[in-house]
């Protein structure tokens, strides 16, 4: 087994995973011992706090009266350099081991729904609000419920990680699973 590469060019998984493990780790350590609380790894707080942000420059008023704004604070937070590090860091990964390209329309996306790049952004637009309504539903998102939750073996981590794992493979059958 090599720790270095997987089969298609990009990080070993197994290593890729070991180290996301380490950070989960770091950020529980760290967090409790800087901030006095610990704060567990997640994202989907940041993009809702990153929203606020922008609404906040536009119509101030609105975030101030905003119930769920109240309670999570819109700010910029060691969660939110977080978020965009993953971005850098994927984006670093990617172009040194040679892995990184543009696409509009990934081609496994073509294979199943043809070449349409509008098609594409709107599936993903879509498909991006049903995930975020999900994860604020269950008061988090996959990597902080499955990263976060298990690691304090929490029981509605595991009934939330089981809720996504299913979906996911129902969702994905239903729309991947249709012959060509």
């Amino acid at each position: 087994m090599d720790l270095k590469k997987s089969g298609d060019g990009g990080w070993s998984p197994y290593l890729a995973g070991a180290l996301v493990g380490l950070l989960a780790i770091f950020s529980a350590y760290a967090t409790t011992t800087w901030l006095g609380k610990t704060s567990y790894l997640g994202a989907s707080t940041t993009f809702v706090r990153g929203a606020g942000l922008m609404v906040q420059q536009v119509a101030p008023e609105h975030v101030q009266a905003n119930e769920y704004f109240v309670k999570e604070k819109v700010r910029v937070d060691w969660q939110f350099m977080l978020v965009l590090g993953i971005f850098v860091g994927s984006f670093i990964a990617s172009a040194t081991d040679k892995s990184f390209k543009l696409e509009a329309v990934p081609p496994v996306w073509e294979k199943h729904f043809g070449p349409s790049v509008g098609k594409r952004a709107a599936g993903a637009f879509f498909g991006g609000i049903v995930a975020m309504v999900g994860a604020r539903m269950a008061d988090g998102c996959p990597s902080g419920h499955g990263l976060s939750g298990m690691m304090q073996l929490s029981v509605s981590a595991l009934v939330a990680l089981t809720m996504f794992f299913a979906v996911g493979i129902i969702v994905a059958a239903f729309v991947y699973g249709r012959k060509q």
